[in-house]
C-alpha cells in the first residue's frame, strides 16, 4: 500500500512553511551544517511537553528566514516536498510579522513569497495559494495589519486569514474585532483552536471569529455539543495527527480523537501542519493513519475530497483536482 499512498493525489490545507524546512533547504540557508545538527535545531523532541515547547522548536528556522533570499529558498523547498508528496492543491501559511527583524516590512515579505510560490508551484505543476497568519500573542493593531494585508493581496494569491500559536494562554480578546473586519470585508478566516486547549476553545472560536475552518479542532471531541454544532455547521477540521502526539495531546496515535470524528460525522483532512518539526510528509502521515485505524484507500481519498470541497481554490482549479481524484480512484479499482 505505501508506494500507493506514495502515488495518490493528495490535497494539503494545513502546513506552516516556517516549520518546514527539510535538510537540504536548511543547508542552503546555513551552510556546512551537518545533518546531525539539523536534526537537534529543526526537528522537534517526539513527545513535547505541551505546545509552548513545540513552538520553540521553530526559533532556528525563523532566525534564518529573515531576507528575500531565505524566503525565497524556504517557499522553494517547501513546495518541491509538496511535489514530492504528489499533492496537487496546498494552502501554505505563515505569520508576515515574523520575518521583519532585518527590516523587511511585512508587505515585502509577503509579496516574496507569493512571488516564490506561483514561481515554485509552476515549474512542479501543482496548485498553491498563501494564508496568512495572525498570532495568540499579537496585539490587536497587529492583528488588524494582518487582515488589511489578506484584503490587499486577496487577488494576488492570498486566500484567508488565520490565528495561530499559543491558544491554552492568549484568550481571542485582541483578535476579535480584526476577525469581524475580515469577515465583513468577505475575507475566508480560520483559526487554530482545540489542540492545546479543550472543546471551549472550539466553541469561543466559532462564536467570536466566524471561521469556516478550524486548525486541529480534534479535542471537539470532549463536549457533544460542540461537535454537534461542528458537524451541523460543516466546520471542516484540519487534523494533523502526528503533530498531535508530539505536542502531547494525545499519548499515542491509537489515542486520536480521529475515530470519534469520523463516526460524528465531522468534514475533516489530514495534514502534516510541520514538516520538519514534526519530520513527517503527508504520505507518511497517510500511512501511520492507515496503519492505526486499518483505513483504506478510499478512507484517505476522502480526506483529500473533504480537503479540496473546504479549499479556498477557485472553481476551475477544484474541478480539475477532482477529476485527478476521480481517475486515481478508477485505476485503483480496476
Amino acid at each position: 500500500m505505501r508506494n500507493t499512498l506514495h502515488s495518490m493525489p493528495k490535497v494539503e490545507l494545513h502546513t506552516h512553511i516556517d516549520c518546514s524546512l527539510d535538510f537540504k533547504t536548511a543547508s542552503l540557508l546555513q551552510p556546512g551544517m551537518s545533518f546531525a545538527e539539523y536534526k537537534e535545531a529543526f526537528v522537534g523532541p517526539e513527545k513535547c511537553k505541551d505546545l509552548v515547547q513545540f513552538l520553540q522548536c521553530i526559533d532556528p528556522a525563523l532566525a534564518l528566514m529573515q531576507t528575500r533570499l531565505a524566503l525565497q529558498v524556504s517557499v522553494d523547498g517547501l513546495i518541491r516536498q509538496l511535489a514530492a508528496d504528489n499533492v496537487l492543491y496546498a494552502e501554505i501559511r505563515f505569520a508576515p510579522h515574523l520575518h521583519t527583524q532585518n527590516g523587511l516590512r511585512p508587505e515585502e515579505v509577503v509579496e516574496t513569497v507569493l512571488a516564490q510560490m506561483f514561481e515554485s508551484s509552476e515549474r512542479e505543476g501543482i496548485y498553491c495559494r498563501l494564508i496568512l497568519c495572525t498570532l495568540r500573542d499579537f496585539n490587536k493593531e497587529q492583528s488588524y495589519e494582518v487582515t488589511d494585508l489578506v484584503a490587499r493581496y486577496q487577488t494576488q494569491g492570498v486566500v484567508a486569514l488565520d490565528l495561530a500559536a499559543d491558544e491554552a494562554n492568549f484568550p481571542l480578546d485582541e483578535h476579535i474585532a480584526a476577525f469581524r473586519r475580515a469577515n465583513t470585508l468577505g475575507l475566508n478566516t480560520i483559526a487554530h483552536a482545540g489542540e492545546a486547549r479543550g472543546a471551549d476553545s472550539v466553541l469561543e472560536t466559532l462564536e467570536n471569529l466566524g471561521v469556516s475552518r478550524i486548525g486541529h479542532g480534534v479535542r471537539s471531541v470532549e463536549d457533544p455539543r460542540v461537535l454537534e454544532r461542528v458537524v451541523k455547521e460543516g466546520i471542516h477540521l484540519e487534523v494533523c495527527p502526528t503533530c498531535n502526539i508530539q505536542t502531547d495531546i494525545f499519548p499515542e496515535l491509537k489515542d486520536h480523537s480521529l475515530v470519534q470524528l469520523k463516526q460524528a460525522g465531522v468534514k475533516f483532512s489530514l495534514n502534516t501542519d510541520a514538516r520538519a518539526t514534526t519530520g513527517v510528509s503527508l504520505t507518511e502521515e497517510y500511512e501511520r493513519v492507515a496503519h492505526t485505524f486499518d483505513w483504506t484507500e478510499q478512507d484517505l481519498l476522502t480526506s483529500s475530497r473533504m480537503a479540496l470541497d473546504a479549499s479556498f481554490a477557485p472553481d476551475d482549479v477544484k474541478q480539475s483536482i477532482q477529476e485527478k481524484l476521480e481517475v486515481f480512484e478508477a485505476a485503483s479499482v480496476e
